[in-house]
């Protein structure tokens, strides 16, 4: 049995131009930017320490998605995103939504709602 996998997806695309229009939007316009997972996680340019701690922590596998990478490894392509999925023995079930990531004003908020997620699972 394969240990559960957590799957952060970002609404974005992956891939070196995407990646510059994503920092110049969070730059000219990030009160209209479309990912709050992106926001509250990484800076303008690249992943926050605190995030790559709190997420090393978390004693299970983690990947990190685009939209387009999502599509292409799981064939999923109708969900609001961005979104975290829970992989357990190859299925993935929905288990953080859109809306959930939204109402996290902050990184702390976001790692909160991880947790709880978490010990509710156990």
């Amino acid at each position: 049995m394969n240990k559960p996998t957590l799957i952060f997806v970002y609404n974005a695309d992956s891939g070196f131009v995407n990646t510059l229009l994503d920092i110049g939007h969070k730059i000219v316009s990030p009160q209209t930017y479309a990912c709050n997972l992106c926001a509250i996680t990484h800076t303008t340019f690249s992943m926050r320490d605190e995030w790559k701690q709190f997420v090393a922590g978390l004693g299970m596998p983690v990947e990190f998605l685009h939209r387009d990478e999502l599509v292409k490894k799981y064939g999923i392509r109708d969900v609001t995103l961005p979104a975290v999925f829970l992989k357990n023995n190859g299925a993935l079930e929905a288990w953080v939504t859109r809306e959930e990531i939204n109402r996290c004003g902050t990184l702390g908020d976001f790692e909160r709602l991880v947790r709880a997620k978490l010990q509710a699972q156990e």
